[in-house]
């Protein structure tokens, strides 16, 4: 079972450091002194062939010579003489080796071949291998630190890292928040010992809570597979090598197929794993998970003395998913006389500068009953801060601003196993790792402009006036009764369309006002008939100005482009796909006017979708310089007519030459 062959390299009872030196400047002495001054409580046993005494302990020239028993060993001698000291130390009965030394498969073919070598002795001898080309390992509740830098204090995250940089920032951080860690493994080029054997140890180690995991790639993938299925604790992982480039990256770091990140992606979120995309993240949400109580729910309040950081709060809450509830009239009451009478009842509740660690207390003593979570912000030097909060409870605890107050009251926090988090989207990530999906609202999108405007004019006149304006738009003409709108059917020649024409409904296709391909004057009076039924029974006090008959175009691209009037800042034109998705997607771009042609093409080359626009997959290629065209009517258009605060062109058909507006909404102020 890997717990028990594991079992040597987190608690051993003697360990032998193989390549010891008396020079301060090589890893060889650091690694030693590491142990030395860690507190190992076994014995130590520095094998350097032209030393007497190292730091104090007598040196011997191979592992065979230790007269007593070795239960790991720490290598960092130079490559090639690495696989001998292995079969030395299967020789002696030694159980692992954590081979420091670098110069592997890392290192070209004639590395690659020493790796392979040196993995076939440590199997013939019985000999556990964490490496080679790796940081160390660290267990502070032994306690034993083989590695760097020196880092002992205890925590409840184990870390372990297919990079030793990126798990020493790790333990850095959590060293220097006094938070400590459970265990620390580097696994450098993973000849023997991975991650999916050190996941399986931690699951059954007692002072792991969470397990985070820098990742490239992972060598027995259905074996990860199952390992996943069967996890309780939280998983953390940072997985490299997303875009190509990065993935060949990955691959010639460590010589490991680094796998297509889609397919991690998808792994991850089955087996209900928190993915982290940055380092900060790593961090966070392995912190959050270890140190934070599990919510009962999405709803939470913001406790502030700084109404902006509570501002960038709630937009993180909200696009995580969590509701910034208003604040229950019983809870408003109950803080009267105790926040200052300025201080305005709501959710965040801003306790204003005149806020103290008391005030604090007896507002989260009060709010506690009402929410899931308590978003509690200190954004000044709030002395005793660390006295109003409580471990394991339903707090979550942001300070920024609070200079070197700050920095002492987070430390006696972390103490106290309370996390602490430096800015509020940081908190709210961390936060939202520890609620279910399916307690989470949908989350917030930014938002998007809209006009303030709502006279809209008639879908006929704006087809006219967009016309005017150089728009090739959809042949199209008006009728005012179902006799009238065969005859035009008619003389457009069928197919056609046929869409409602009123002022006062805004998505046409919401109530049944859109009826597309026609094929007879049958259907077409049909249409007409069900369209007005449907629409007035869905907006009975509507104008009416009967509907549009329009020639069916030939399909292409669709595309929306707009205009919309901010009320800040002026007009803003707007190009992305179109059809029914542009709100669901928002694949977009927009700019503020004035725009050039030149500008208006770039804006064109920024949406997610623009392959599309270059003849993705052996579709036609779309003609850019007339939806640039497009684009420059609208900016033409929003600044000589200041009464227009809205113009969606959705669908705009867009070929290989040319575009047609098929269908347009125009609203005046």
């Amino acid at each position: 079972m890997p717990s028990r062959e594991l079992w040597p390299f987190f608690h051993p009872s003697g360990i032998a450091v193989i390549g010891a030196s008396e020079s301060p400047d090589k890893l060889g002495h650091v690694v030693l002194k590491n142990l030395v001054e860690g507190g190992f409580p076994g014995a130590l046993y520095p094998i350097n062939p032209k030393a007497e005494r190292i730091l104090g302990l007598t040196c011997f020239k191979n592992v065979k010579d230790i007269p007593d028993s070795v239960d790991m060993a720490v290598v960092i001698i130079p490559a090639r003489l690495v696989p001998d000291a292995i079969r030395d130390c299967g020789e002696k009965g030694v159980k692992g080796a954590v081979i420091i030394t670098g110069g592997f498969s890392e290192a070209g073919a004639e590395g690659d071949a020493l790796q392979k070598e040196l993995t076939a002795v440590g199997r013939e001898c019985g000999v556990r291998i964490i490496g080679p080309n790796c940081q160390g390992i660290n267990n502070p509740y032994h306690p034993l630190c083989a590695s760097w830098p020196l880092l002992t204090r205890k925590g409840r995250v184990a870390v372990i890292s297919q990079s030793g940089t990126v798990a020493a920032a790790m333990m850095d951080w959590f060293s220097q928040e006094q938070l400590g860690v459970s265990s620390f493994v580097s696994l450098g080029n993973r000849a023997d010992v991975d991650e999916i054997d050190l996941i399986e140890y931690l699951e059954e180690d007692p002072n792991t809570h969470v397990i985070a995991v820098y990742l490239e790639g992972v060598k027995d993938p259905a074996r990860f597979q199952n390992v996943l299925k069967t996890l309780k604790k939280p998983l953390v992982v940072l997985k490299s090598g997303r875009t190509p480039g990065g993935r060949v990256a990955a691959e010639s770091h460590t010589k490991s197929l680094a796998g297509a990140d889609a397919i991690y992606s998808s792994l991850f979120r089955r087996h209900g794993v928190h993915r982290a995309e940055t380092l900060e993240e790593f961090y966070d949400f392995a912190k959050g998970l270890a140190y934070l109580k599990p919510p009962e729910g999405n709803r939470i309040l913001f406790i502030t003395t700084s109404g902006g950081s509570a501002i960038l709060a709630t937009d993180a809450a909200e696009q995580e998913g969590l509701q910034v509830s208003p604040l229950p009239p019983e809870l408003a009451d109950a803080i009267q006389g105790v926040i200052p009478a300025h201080a305005i009842h709501a959710n965040p509740l801003d306790l204003t500068g005149d806020a103290n660690a008391k005030m604090f207390h007896e507002v989260i003593q009060r709010a506690r009953p009402y929410y899931d979570t308590l978003g509690i912000i200190f954004g000044d030097p709030i002395l005793d801060a660390s006295q109003v909060v409580t471990p394991n409870a339903n707090e979550l605890i942001i300070y920024l601003g609070g200079a070197d107050v700050e920095r002492a009251e987070k430390l006696k926090m972390h103490q106290r196993d309370v996390p602490v988090f430096p800015t509020p989207e940081r908190a709210i990530r961390a936060l939202a790792q520890l609620i279910p999906a399916d307690k989470k609202a949908e989350r917030a999108k930014y938002t998007f402009p809209t006009a303030a405007g709502r006279s809209q004019v008639g879908l006929f006149e704006s087809l006219k006036f967009l016309e005017s304006k150089g728009f090739d738009c959809i042949v199209s003409r008006s009728a005012d009764s179902s006799g009238k709108a065969v005859h035009l059917a008619h003389q457009l020649g069928f197919p056609v369309s046929l869409k409602i024409d009123s002022p006062d409904i805004l998505h046409k296709s919401d109530c049944g006002g859109v009826w597309l391909n026609l094929q007879s004057a049958k259907d077409v009076r049909s249409a007409y008939t069900e369209v007005m039924k449907l629409v007035k029974s869905s907006h009975p006090h509507a104008r009416i100005d009967g509907v549009v008959v329009s020639s069916m175009a030939t399909r292409g691209l669709e595309l929306i482009l707009g205009m919309h009037r901010d009320p800040q800042f002026g007009p803003v034109v707007i190009f992305g796909l179109g059809g029914i998705t542009v709100e669901l997607f928002r694949d977009v771009s927009l700019r503020m006017l004035p725009i050039d042609r030149a500008e208006a093409l770039r804006m064109i080359g920024e949406i997610k979708a623009a392959a599309l626009l270059k003849g993705y997959r052996g579709q036609q290629k779309i003609d850019v310089e007339a939806i640039a065209d497009g684009l420059l009517k609208l900016a033409r258009i929003a600044e000589e007519h200041e009464d227009i605060v809205e113009i969606d062109l959705n669908p705009i058909f867009a070929y290989s030459e040319g575009i047609v507006v098929v269908d347009a909404r125009i609203i005046k102020a």
